[in-house]
């Protein structure tokens, strides 16, 4: 495929000494982290994935891409919306919400084409000034394996999520938190089967974020949601 378009995933910083059977002469060395998956996904659409390191300027990272994925990991720290935090089962990472919401900043000043997966969607939310529930444990799935289908979510009509995926879909379950509020100029567009909201989407802007994860379901290499950002990401090129 020529001219492949270049799509940034965002990681997680970590010391060597959290590496298992890591030498360690190396246990107070930074590390950063990123799951295949999301590069594959990118791959498997036709785009050239990206691991962002977390020590380079997002607005330098940004004139150099043409799409971003924001993938899954740890709470975003609840004071970044206003809130007093009410579990540590997952601490924030300070230095990833900094370069997460710049990223978003950025994004929004170019209008690169993001998709947003579990944390990432949150991220958004947030950055867009929503606000989350802070746990929700009836969602986690933390105890199944990643492809068990945990629910049906539903798609609203004449959404990108709708128009990619038909009326529903049946997706995992991998998260302990979701959108309380919505964001300013964010759309719900998809929601599971008691509410909570699973899919937003920018009214304006090529944005599209989820709450499961659809690079470690089987059904990675035919789905839509990479399809749609490398595409979107295409013609930003």
């Amino acid at each position: 495929m020529a001219n492949r378009p270049l799509i940034g995933i965002t990681g997680r910083r970590k010391k060597g000494r959290d590496i298992v059977d890591n030498l360690e002469v190396l246990s107070d060395f930074d590390v950063d982290l990123y799951y295949a998956d999301y590069a594959n996904g990118v791959l498997e659409a036709g785009g050239l994935p990206v691991h962002l390191p977390v020590d380079a300027d997002p607005v330098d990272l940004l004139d150099h891409l043409d799409g971003l994925i924001l993938p899954g990991g740890a709470d975003i720290d609840p004071g970044r919306y206003g809130a007093e935090s009410e579990t540590d089962d997952f601490p924030p990472e300070p230095t990833r919400d900094e370069q997460e919401l710049a990223l978003v900043n950025r994004a929004y000043e170019l209008t690169v084409p993001i998709l947003g997966i579990c944390r990432g969607l949150q991220i958004i939310n947030v950055y867009a000034g929503g606000t989350l529930h802070q746990d929700v444990a009836p969602h986690a799935g933390f105890d199944q394996p990643t492809t068990t289908e945990w629910h049906t979510v539903t798609f609203e009509s004449g959404s990108v999520l709708g128009g990619i995926y038909g009326a529903e879909r049946p997706v995992n379950s991998l998260h302990h938190q979701t959108i309380n509020r919505v964001g300013d100029g964010l759309r719900v567009s998809a929601r599971s089967p008691e509410g909570s909201i699973e899919g937003i989407e920018h009214t304006d802007l090529p944005i599209v974020a989820v709450q499961w994860h659809p690079e470690m379901l089987p059904t990675r290499p035919s789905d839509p949601l990479f399809t749609w950002l490398v595409e979107a990401a295409t013609e930003r090129s």
